[in-house]
């Protein structure tokens, strides 16, 4: 592994986190909104796009860098502090997170809970031989916590990249690209796993069964709503309401914000909608009828970045910081989340793939498609070794 010498994780001090965690969510919106299908199921990972992309910044420069602080909303000094700060609020496990046995079942009268497991991690894959900036190598290191994974991707680097995200998510996701150009040069990658308790499990009241739930576009699809009735902070206002589950042991909670029938969901995960939902919960006796769901997402994310402007990732892009000629080629993003009468188990990896710079295109062309003729010299006196033409290259003689 390739690692700056020396180099520890530093403990960030004043890190600007509450600025960053703002551009991180009025980011985490314009993508969601770019990438997601208002008719079809979608779960992303705004916090886990952003590790990756901010571990990008670190070696990026010129129009590249100038663009991602202004998209991802990123102060002009700590940026890389404030990830760092992130990690170590927000993770409950040191190194790899533990690996559930998802065939165990639980009943009502199971009261034991659980400790939440949250879990971040960063990994970079680079072709063995390339001269990876020292710079960037110490910023990985102090404040992202990784090093280099040297890999050969003319051989096998898909399977160790697959192996550390099936590693790093518990098995809830087993692969990141589907592909690797041969021309693949270095790969950037970060995983988030949760697993949490609800503090007030939907298990002692009844589901109800075969309700209604109505899609989008009017028709209904039959589904189980869990219920639950407890004390839980609620929040209301026109055409809207939230409440809070909160999980057990720990800061997480899951907002279910609902809008009146007939308005879109996407609208309440602005950053406006979430300020509003967040002023105004207070506790409640909340009545709350809730489905399960389990799906997956899977997105290329070029085009999303590109509508939320960052164009300079892909035309020009500069990250000289990190190794010289490289150039994006692809950014992936995975996640997948599974809410039952327990709690939530979810996952996301993203991943950005960079390959070597194609050849500047040629000054000259030479078309040799016609009688021509040749030389074989030597170049210190010019002498010709051979000389000739040729007439017809298909004839031999």
């Amino acid at each position: 592994m390739l690692v700056a010498q020396g180099v520890r994780r530093e403990v960030p001090r004043e890190a600007p986190v509450d600025e960053v965690v703002r551009g991180l969510t009025a980011f985490g919106h314009a993508l969601y909104t770019a990438g997601a299908k208002p008719s079809a199921n979608t779960v992303i990972s705004p916090l886990s796009v952003a590790y990756a992309l901010a571990m990008a910044r670190a070696g990026a420069a010129g129009t590249t860098a100038s663009e991602l602080d202004r998209v991802l909303g990123f102060p002009p000094a700590g940026p890389h502090a404030a990830f760092n700060a992130l990690t170590r609020q927000i993770v409950t496990v040191d190194g790899v997170p533990p690996r559930p046995d998802r065939r165990a079942t639980r009943d009502a009268q199971d009261s034991e809970q659980d400790p939440p497991v949250v879990g971040i991690a960063n990994g970079l894959f680079a072709q063995r031989g390339l001269p990876v900036k020292q710079k960037f190598l110490r910023t990985l290191a102090s404040q992202y916590g990784a090093g280099v994974r040297t890999v050969d991707f003319q051989e096998d680097a898909a399977g160790a990249i697959n192996a550390w995200v099936d590693e790093q998510t518990a098995g809830r996701v087993e692969k990141l690209f589907e592909r690797l150009d041969p021309l693949t040069r270095l790969v950037m990658a970060n995983a988030v796993y949760l697993k949490a308790d609800w503090l007030h499990p939907f298990a002692e009241d009844p589901p109800e069964q075969d309700a209604a739930f109505t899609r989008a576009d009017g028709s209904t699809v039959r589904t189980k709503l869990m219920r639950l009735k407890a004390d839980l902070r609620y929040a209301s206002g026109p055409g809207w309401q939230a409440v809070e589950l909160p999980y057990a042991g720990s800061d997480l909670a899951m907002w279910v914000l609902v809008p009146e029938r007939g308005s879109s969901p996407v609208d309440l995960l602005t950053p406006a909608a979430l300020g509003r939902a967040a002023a105004g919960l207070k506790v409640t006796n909340v009545g709350l009828s809730l489905p399960g769901w389990d799906f997956a997402t899977d997105l290329d994310l070029r085009a999303p970045l590109r509508t939320v402007g960052l164009n300079a990732l892909f035309d020009g892009a500069d990250f000289s910081g990190i190794a010289d000629d490289l150039v994006l080629d692809q950014v992936v993003h995975r996640a997948n989340i599974t809410v039952d009468e327990w709690g939530t188990e979810a996952a996301a990896v993203t991943g950005m793939a960079f390959i070597v710079s194609a050849r500047p295109s040629p000054a000259a062309e030479v078309r040799a498609d016609h009688p021509f003729a040749f030389a074989i010299m030597h170049g210190p006196t010019s002498a010709p070794l051979f000389v000739g033409h040729v007439a017809d290259p298909a004839a031999t003689a």
